[in-house]
C-alpha cells in the first residue's frame, strides 16, 4: 500500500546564503510511503494504516529546522518518517525550492530522495 501526500507548502528558511535563511522563500514538497501493511482496507480503522496527518506533522517540524541544504531537510524528514513509523518500507520525498537565488533565472530546485 502507497500513501502519497502531494503538493505540501510551506515557507521556510533553508538556503546557503545567510540572507535566504533570514529572508526565507517557498518551498513544495511530496512525501510517499509504502507498507505492506493493507489492514486498514478490510478494518476502516485508523490505527491500521499510516497516519498521515502526523506525516506531514513531521514534516512541518523538520522545514521549521533552518539549513544549508534541501538534501539535508529532506533526509531529516525521512528518518523522522521511519522512527515514528517502523512499518513503513519506503519512504519518498520531493522537495522543491521555489525561485532559489540564481541570477537570471526564474526556476526551481528539487531534490528527491528515498530510504
Amino acid at each position: 500500500m502507497k500513501i502519497t501526500l502531494s503538493d505540501i507548502e510551506f515557507y521556510a528558511y533553508h538556503g546557503v546564503l545567510p540572507q535566504e535563511r533570514t529572508v526565507g522563500g517557498w518551498y513544495s514538497m511530496d512525501i510517499s510511503v509504502t507498507t505492506e501493511n493493507e489492514d486498514a482496507t478490510d478494518t476502516d480503522n485508523l490505527s491500521d494504516t499510516i497516519n498521515y496527518a502526523e506525516i506531514y506533522d513531521i514534516a512541518k517540524k523538520e522545514m521549521a529546522v533552518p539549513s544549508k541544504l534541501i538534501e539535508h531537510v529532506a533526509g531529516r524528514i525521512l528518518r523522522s518518517i521511519h522512527r515514528a513509523f517502523p512499518q513503513v518500507d519506503i519512504a519518498t520525498i520531493k522537495l522543491t525550492k521555489k525561485h532559489p537565488p540564481i541570477p537570471g533565472a526564474s526556476i526551481n530546485a528539487t531534490v528527491e530522495l528515498s530510504l
